[in-house]
C-alpha cells in the first residue's frame, strides 16, 4: 500500500514519519511504502504525471501548495486514494469536506489519533481492493490484519487465537465482550462462517468437510457444533456453488 507524505515543516514531517515507522513495525501484517515531501509543489507535479497512491498524509498550510490545492488535484483524477489533512489550525475544516478527507487532525498529533486514522484509511483502500481489514488489540499493540489472511478464528481462555494462512498466530488481550460479539464483523462477509461457539472459519481456506468437523488448508482440524452442522453446511455449499458460477 502507498502512502505519501508532505509537510514543510522538517520537525513535523519526522514525527510522522516516526509514526508510520512505528506502525509499520507492530503491524507486520500491513505492507507499507513510503515516500516523504518537503515541497508541496514537487508533490503537485509529481501527482500530475504519475499513478495516484492509495492515501496522502497532507498538511493543510503550505508555502507553494496549500493541501486542498494537492487534495483537490489527487481528487481530479481519482475518487479511490485516501487523504487525511494535518494542520495546525482547524479554520480549513470545511474545505477539507470538499476533496472528501477522511480526517482532519490537528498538530501536535496525538498517536492514537493518527493510528485510528491510518487503520481507517487501510480499511477503506482494503474494501475497494475487496479485502477488509480486522484490527486486534494485542500485548504489543494495535494490529492490523488483511481478512484474506485469516484462516480461523478460535476463542482461546477469553483472548483471540487468530490463525493465518502463513502459519502465524496471533493472540488478542483478553475479551470483555462475548466471541460473538467480538468478531461480529466478519459474519457480514459472506466468506467467514461461524462453526461452532469457539470457532469461526474462512471459507476461502476450507479444504473439505467431514462428520463433525471442518479441515482447513493448513490440515488444522476445527470442531462443528452438532446444532450448526445444517447451517455450516449449507452456507459451504452456497458458497462453493458461487465460486464456480
Amino acid at each position: 500500500m502507498k502512502v505519501v507524505v508532505c509537510d514543510d515543516s522538517m520537525e513535523d514531517l519526522k514525527k510522522i514519519k516516526g509514526l508510520l515507522t512505528k506502525y509499520s513495525e507492530t503491524n507486520k501484517n500491513v505492507r507499507l511504502e513510503t515516500q516523504y515531501f518537503a515541497n508541496s509543489a514537487e508533490l503537485y507535479h509529481k501527482i500530475q504525471a504519475d499513478a495516484p497512491s492509495d492515501i496522502y498524509i497532507l498538511d493543510m498550510i503550505m508555502s507553494e501548495r496549500t493541501g486542498i490545492d494537492i487534495g483537490t488535484l489527487i481528487r481530479s483524477t481519482d475518487e479511490r486514494s485516501v487523504i487525511i489533512y494535518i494542520t495546525s489550525s482547524d479554520d480549513f475544516a470545511f474545505a477539507a469536506y470538499g476533496v472528501h478527507a477522511v480526517r482532519y487532525l490537528l498538530k501536535p498529533v496525538r498517536e492514537e489519533l493518527f493510528i485510528e486514522a491510518l487503520n481507517y484509511a487501510i480499511s477503506s483502500i482494503s474494501k475497494e481492493t475487496k479485502d477488509a481489514v480486522y484490527t486486534v488489540k494485542t500485548k504489543e499493540g494495535l494490529v492490523s490484519i488483511p481478512c484474506s489472511r485469516i484462516e480461523y478464528i478460535e476463542n482461546y481462555s477469553r483472548t483471540l487465537n487468530i490463525c493465518l494462512t502463513d502459519g502465524t498466530r496471533i493472540q488478542s488481550i483478553f475479551i470483555r465482550k462475548s466471541f460473538d460479539e467480538e468478531t461480529r464483523q466478519f459474519l457480514e462477509n459472506s466468506s467467514f462462517v461461524q462453526v461452532h461457539k469457539s470457532f469461526l472459519v474462512n471459507l476461502y481456506h476450507v479444504d473439505k468437510l467431514a462428520p463433525g468437523n471442518i479441515i482447513m488448508e493448513s490440515g488444522a482440524r476445527i470442531p462443528v457444533s452438532k446444532t450448526r452442522t445444517a447451517d455450516v453446511k449449507r452456507e459451504y455449499l452456497k458458497f462453493v456453488s458461487k465460486q464456480y458460477r
